[in-house]
């Protein structure tokens, strides 16, 4: 679950078609000693603020990408939680960070030097569900319309969101049954939105269902 904030937008969108893409799993790394071991927590708890993807320079840090619409966060954590590519999650304080051409460098304590930072290689940095930024009205987490079911105006399961797809200015809510379906999020598509029933109502125009 990542940290994104998704508006519903206000325009009709028309659908293009679209290819889903698989990604390749991450490669499986040991757990660096430098790392607490004894502060964990069920990864399930959490919310993906960042994606480490390498070293920077030979200090320790690390380049990581962003994944969250607010990286001011940073400076306000105390703590962060790790997950690494064997499944471990680990608690760990953040000694610096600065913004990096669209990219966060972190610094994390004891890694001192490029070797150790890359066992920070793939790495997920996460924080609790407790502390996401409150949303406005009308804008909404990812992880909280994934699973949501889909119901037309005339009472048809269409079935689950089941992710989503970035390919023009609405997100598509990504509906998998025995049919796969790409519906928009807008607000003339989507009329109500319910995140604590998990129900999503939607008025399809004509021919949306077809594709």
């Amino acid at each position: 679950m990542r940290e994104k904030n998704l508006h519903q937008s206000s325009k009709k969108t028309n659908l293009g078609a679209a290819k889903l893409t698989n990604t390749l799993p991450p490669k499986v790394l040991s757990l660096p000693s430098q790392i607490d071991p004894t502060n964990s927590i069920d990864s399930k708890d959490l919310i993906t603020i960042a994606h480490i993807v390498r070293p920077q320079g030979l200090k320790g840090e690390v380049v990581a990408s962003l994944q969250t619409d607010f990286p001011e966060r940073f400076a306000k954590l105390e703590s962060v939680f790790l997950l690494f590519p064997n499944g471990k999650t680990q608690k760990s304080t953040l000694e610096n960070h600065w913004l990096h051409k669209n990219r966060i460098v972190l610094k994390f304590p004891n890694i001192n030097d490029r070797n150790e930072a890359e066992t920070l290689r793939d790495v997920i940095v996460k924080i609790p569900a407790s502390a996401l930024v409150a949303l406005p009205e009308e804008h909404y987490y990812e992880f909280d319309l994934i699973g949501c079911q889909v119901i037309t105006n005339t009472g048809i399961e269409l079935g689950l969101v089941q992710e989503l797809m970035y390919t023009g200015p609405a997100p598509l809510l990504v509906i998998k049954n025995t049919k796969e379906y790409l519906i928009p999020l807008a607000e003339d598509i989507c009329y109500e939105i319910d995140i604590k029933q998990k129900k999503i109502l939607v008025n399809p125009p004509k021919g949306l269902l077809d594709l």
